[in-house]
């Protein structure tokens, strides 16, 4: 563990420090040539598979509030709308019709990234015993990840006139990563339905069991649980209160499954539901605690990333079909920096 001027104690359980004192990809590290070889080596028939809803879905801000559909629109020229425009208006000898459009786009509205700059907690790095708004590697909010205000412990708000976004753990340290490797699958839906059932660590490994899945260190583990087909049935009217209550996701606060994710090695988990981990969360015994605590576990101590909304069906279906589990896989975000998520258009390929 390296010496850190950002902190000097880290959370229980961390792996702060172990990549390096000013390490911003966490378990990228794990991401090697050799990972990139082994999921080369799961390409058997050529066969590839988008792993990406429609941008536009789920529809509406019914899921969250905070959170729009894309809009797209034309450029202009001038006062012109740049959409089948002849450029004959320009120069009559001109035979060309142009198309050019923009987008105004939530970058976590539909299949997304979470980076590390997505979620981080109050915890007391400098050991004097005042909690402070840090993310992954001690990383400062307000000075390593700025927004236009800052919040203070009782959550006053004051107005930041500094340039915002993610100075450190923004999105683009995934897309030079490049987030490419080994992609493993487990289909909770297969084994739970659409229950809304919340999966534990015991239940995980039995599923694992059954199906014969192997995950290792460095590799992409994704959870199908069906929220996305459901997304895709309702047709951009999504029901709120049927889909949580039929989401099957993973329990965040089951100490067994977070000690899991930490021994395996995972780049990241990703899901084709809302969040990864069940929302809510089963209610909190201690007197603090996180609110998502699998993102607590994976974005702030481990470094380890969260994939959203992923459409998994197809994918789930074939390798279930064809007695496989393994794949390339291939889910770059957008490299947008000082961003702290991203849209995806990831790929499979068997």
């Amino acid at each position: 563990m390296a010496d850190n001027p950002r902190w000097s104690r880290r959370p229980n359980g961390s792996n702060w420090g172990d990549f390096g004192a000013d390490d911003e990809r966490g378990r990228l590290n794990l991401l090697t040539p050799q990972k990139v070889l082994q999921g080369i080596a799961e390409v058997k028939v050529g066969k590839t598979f988008c792993l990406s809803l429609p941008l536009d879905y789920p529809g509406g801000a019914i899921l969250s509030p905070r959170r729009h559909p894309p809009v797209l629109k034309p450029t202009m020229r001038g006062e012109r709308p740049n959409m089948n425009y002849p450029l004959r208006c320009d120069d009559p000898t001109a035979t060309d019709i142009v198309c050019d459009d923009q987008v105004i786009l939530t970058l976590q509205y539909s299949t997304q990234w979470d980076s590390l700059a997505h979620v981080g907690q109050m915890f007391d790095v400098d050991g004097d015993g005042k909690p402070e708004d840090v993310f992954y590697n001690g990383y400062r909010a307000g000075r390593d990840i700025i927004g236009p205000a800052y919040y203070d412990a009782q959550g006053n708000m004051t107005p930041c006139d500094e340039p915002q976004g993610a100075r450190h753990l923004g999105v683009q340290n995934m897309a030079e990563a490049c987030m490419q490797g080994r992609g493993v699958l487990i289909d909770l839906e297969a084994h739970f339905g659409r229950s809304g059932h919340i999966v534990s660590h015991d239940e995980l490994m039995e599923v694992m069991r059954k199906d014969k899945v192997v995950v290792e260190p460095g590799d992409f583990v994704l959870f199908r649980t069906g929220f996305a087909e459901m997304l895709l049935e309702m047709n951009k009217q999504p029901d709120r209160d049927k889909l949580m209550q039929g989401t099957v996701g993973l329990d965040g606060r089951d100490p067994k499954l977070q000690q899991w994710v930490t021994d395996s090695g995972a780049v990241a988990l990703i899901s084709d539901n809302f969040a990864v981990e069940a929302m809510p969360a089963r209610p909190c015994m201690d007197d603090v605690c996180a609110t998502l605590p699998l993102h607590a576990h994976c974005l702030f101590k481990l470094g380890c990333y969260l994939g959203e909304m992923f459409y998994l069906t197809e994918l789930a279906d074939w390798l279930r079909a064809n007695n496989r589990s393994r794949f390339l896989f291939t889910g770059p975000p957008l490299r947008l920096p000082g961003a702290v998520g991203s849209p995806a258009t990831p790929v499979a390929t068997v």
